[in-house]
């Protein structure tokens, strides 16, 4: 049986048992670690980093991924702790109230509902260059029924889909590696060293300077997106704790090496000025060294990435909302769960990973506004649905600082409560969770600053105060509710 944590201040350190299945591996989750993060923003977004801040694109991956790899490490600590199928958002009303897990709950569930719209509409535009009988809507309807009914069965078959995908991106980078290495040192068929001229040439390794470095990281920042699901997931794993402590330990150096690797292969076989925003760098290097149909072949790896975090998306989403349920922030008729389980359990999957234990009603609730999202996206792109996309756009960030801001919190509480529960240790603590929030305040910063990001700063700002205000309301409703006296009904 499960029961909705209790308030912050009585708040165990052990987490208690949740009515969900416990069909993902440790194979399931590893992978989703490493391939989960890797989609469209780093095949094809890469390119516009590289536009702005040239060969230096790889300083602002490696400070982009050090901010996500130290994000990771303090979520890693808290889910290792304490896991929960609500991850940091149980991790924040823990910490700070009630306030804090609604509102990170409910910005994160929004955020990952607008992206499944962009990625199931990019998705079906490659479908339609590949099939173009087919129309696009067409494709996006395919693809919203594939994944809402392969996360209505078994927790395991999100599993699977989420294994092979990630194998097949994580086999694509690899691969793109190998051959650009060989590039880099004339080692393939009609090569010739390339050297350090790419690097050192057109304006230098800095063209830009410093501030294209900073535009870098603003744009490459929130390809870094998604990595958070790995501990939603561990919850369904039959040792959450070890689980998400082994992916977390794997995923965030591996990532690092995946997308830093990748740029400083692209900036050396070629110029920084081969690139453009909107096509995707690793096209033009395989190009170059003379694969043939390099096209089509990440034509195929990029509708994979996106099918990989559409399925992820609707994942993260459906247990996210689960959770808040849990903890009276949503309707608790979304905590039914398959195989005969009710808003109390029963049912749930067990270790041999029997079906059960899936929370359909959470999944059809967020593949409903998923479907709204996708409407919008195809009937008004540029008002509407852009409005939208802009109030989500700084979002990851705030869930980002909030992350942090709990883990400073409770790392002391676990430490005079449940030191054992430590498994998983944030680095210098509490000194690089500050430089983490300072990392983070200086991005959003930044981003007002800058023309093209200032509107998605104001308008996630909008979102967040409008659900901070709900949040708020809330608790003063139920204050006001505890502190009015029962009326007596004796006679």
């Amino acid at each position: 049986m499960h029961e909705a944590p209790p308030t912050p201040a009585a708040t165990s350190p052990a987490a208690p048992a949740e009515p969900l299945s416990h069909g993902l591996k440790q194979r399931h989750l590893t992978m989703l670690g490493l391939g989960g993060v890797i989609g469209a923003g780093l095949f094809v977004g890469s390119g516009a980093g590289i536009a702005v801040a040239g060969p230096a694109i790889v300083v602002s991956y490696l400070i982009a991924g050090a901010l996500a790899m130290l994000v990771m490490r303090m979520l890693g600590e808290m889910s290792a702790a304490m896991p929960a199928s609500g991850s940091f958002s149980v991790h924040a009303e823990r910490a700070l109230g009630r306030w804090a897990g609604f509102s990170v709950g409910w910005l994160y569930w929004f955020l990952l509902v607008v992206v499944l719209a962009v990625e199931a509409t990019a998705a079906a535009q490659i479908a339609h260059g590949w099939v173009p009988a087919v129309e696009p809507w067409a494709w996006v309807l395919l693809f919203m029924v594939v994944f809402t009914v392969a996360n209505l069965t078994a927790v395991k078959n999100f599993g699977e889909f989420e294994f092979w995908f990630a194998s097949l991106k994580v086999g694509a980078i690899v691969v793109f590696l190998v051959l650009g290495g060989l590039a880099v040192f004339g080692l393939l068929p009609d090569t010739d060293p390339v050297g350090m001229t790419n690097l050192t040439g057109q304006g230098g390794f800095l063209p830009n300077g410093w501030s294209g470095v900073v535009s870098g990281v603003l744009t490459v920042v929130f390809a870094f997106g998604g990595l958070e699901v790995v501990t939603i997931a561990a919850a369904e794993t039959d040792d959450p704790a070890r689980a998400v402590g082994r992916a977390v330990r794997s995923a965030v150096v591996r990532i690092l090496f995946f997308y830093v690797g990748s740029m400083l292969v692209i900036v050396t076989v070629l110029p920084w000025t081969a690139q453009q925003a909107g096509l995707s760098p690793y096209v033009k290097v395989l190009d170059a060294i003379g694969v043939p149909s390099a096209g089509q072949i990440m034509n195929i790896v990029v509708f994979v990435a996106l099918l990989s975090a559409l399925n992820a998306n609707l994942y993260g989403s459906s247990r996210m909302v689960f959770s808040l349920a849990e903890r009276g922030e949503a309707p608790r008729g979304l905590l039914k769960v398959s195989g005969g389980g009710t808003e109390k359990g029963g049912g749930a999957e067990g270790s041999s990973g029997q079906p059960g234990g899936v929370p359909r009603r959470a999944v059809l609730a967020s593949v409903a506004f998923g479907f709204v999202s996708v409407v919008l996206n195809l009937l008004w792109p540029d008002t509407v649905f852009l409005y939208m996309l802009n109030s989500v756009g700084a979002v990851l960030l705030f869930v980002w600082a909030l992350i942090a801001a709990s883990q400073l919190r409770l790392r002391a509480r676990l430490e005079q409560e449940a030191p054992d529960a430590l498994a998983l240790r944030m680095w210098w603590f509490p000194y690089l969770t500050w430089v983490t929030l300072a990392g983070l305040l200086g991005v959003l910063l930044l981003m007002l600053t800058d023309d093209a990001a200032r509107p998605q700063v104001l308008w996630s700002a909008g979102a967040t105060a409008l659900v901070l205000l709900v949040a708020v309301a809330r608790e003063w409703r139920d204050r006001g509710a505890a502190r009015e006296p029962s009326v007596s009904t004796d006679r």
